[in-house]
């Protein structure tokens, strides 16, 4: 029973951590670049495709189904990286 606590204190512990570092601000909140009206009706076509569950997302199994056409139709309309070089965080495949 006392590991038991002694457990759950650390794993609460460990939370508060990682939460007062991230709210510390170490490193600046990255923007998404705003979308224009092209990029926004081509994204929400894509997503009125293949979203077979219509949730307004899509799932990975939803993501394997887009074609190899539509990929290279929102590669052609992803924002520009921002002045400077710096380029946007890449999202994992877990990532929402």
């Amino acid at each position: 029973m006392l590991k038991v606590a002694v457990l759950a204190l650390t794993l609460a512990g460990l939370g508060y951590s990682v939460t007062a570092q991230a709210a510390d601000g170490d490193q600046p909140a990255r923007k998404r670049p705003q979308l224009t009206e092209e990029q926004r009706k081509a994204r929400k076509e894509i997503i009125d495709k293949y979203d077979t569950n219509k949730d307004g997302k899509l799932d990975a199994e939803e993501r394997k189904a887009i074609t190899a056409e539509d990929r290279e139709k929102l590669a052609k309309l992803r924002p520009k990286p921002p002045e400077g070089g710096e380029q946007p965080p890449k999202k994992k495949d877990g990532d929402k």
